[in-house]
C-alpha cells in the first residue's frame, strides 16, 4: 500500500477531475484514501494547499502528454495540428471531462489566489507552447483560443467534432 500523502493525492486527483473542487470534500477523500483526518492535516493544511498540487501534478502529467504528443513530428505545422489530436486523445482517455483547470476555475472565488496562481501558470506555459511553434505572435494567440475553446466545446458536447473543425482552421491559417 502507498504512504498516506501519496494516497490522499491520488484521491483528491481522481474526485477532483470526476467530481470537481467544490462537490469534494476533505471526508470523503479521507475515507476513499483510507487514512485519518490527523493524517491528512499532517500533509496539508488545507483542501486549497490539497488542490494546487493537485493542480501541479496535474499540470507537469499534461505537458508531459502533451510534448510526447507532438514530439513524433518534426515539421512545426504537423506539431500544432498533433496538438489538437492530443485533445482527441486525452477526450477519449478521460470521457471528455475537459480541462481540470478551467473546471476548478469555475468553482473558486477570488480569494483563493494560490489557486488561481497555478491555473494562471498552466495557462500561460501553453499560450507559450504555441509561441515557441509560432514565432507570430497573433497566429499563435488565434491558436491557442481554437485550442482552449475546442476543449471546452468538446466536454460540452462530448464531441470531437468541434476539434476536428479547429483543425481544418488552423490548416488554412499556417
Amino acid at each position: 500500500m502507498s504512504l498516506p500523502r501519496e494516497r490522499i493525492l491520488e484521491q483528491a486527483s481522481i474526485l477532483f477531475h470526476q467530481q470537481g473542487y467544490n462537490s469534494t470534500g476533505i471526508n470523503q477523500i479521507i475515507s476513499e484514501a483510507k487514512v485519518a483526518k490527523a493524517s491528512f492535516y499532517q500533509h496539508f493544511k488545507s483542501k486549497d494547499d490539497l488542490c494546487v498540487e493537485f493542480l501541479n501534478i496535474r499540470h507537469k502529467y499534461w505537458f508531459g502528454e502533451l510534448s510526447k504528443f507532438t514530439s513524433k513530428f518534426e515539421n512545426l505545422n504537423e506539431k500544432i495540428i498533433s496538438s489538437f489530436d492530443f485533445i482527441i486523445d486525452i477526450n477519449k482517455k478521460e470521457n471528455f471531462r475537459g480541462c481540470s483547470f478551467l473546471n476548478i476555475l469555475s468553482e473558486i472565488s477570488k480569494e483563493q489566489i494560490s489557486i488561481l496562481n497555478v491555473i494562471q501558470a498552466h495557462k500561460n506555459d501553453l499560450r507559450d507552447f504555441f509561441k515557441k511553434l509560432i514565432k507570430d505572435e497573433l497566429l499563435a494567440t488565434h491558436i491557442y483560443l481554437l485550442f482552449e475553446s475546442s476543449i471546452i466545446e468538446s466536454q460540452l458536447f462530448e464531441s470531437n467534432d468541434i476539434v476536428n473543425q479547429s483543425k481544418s482552421i488552423i490548416k488554412s491559417l499556417i
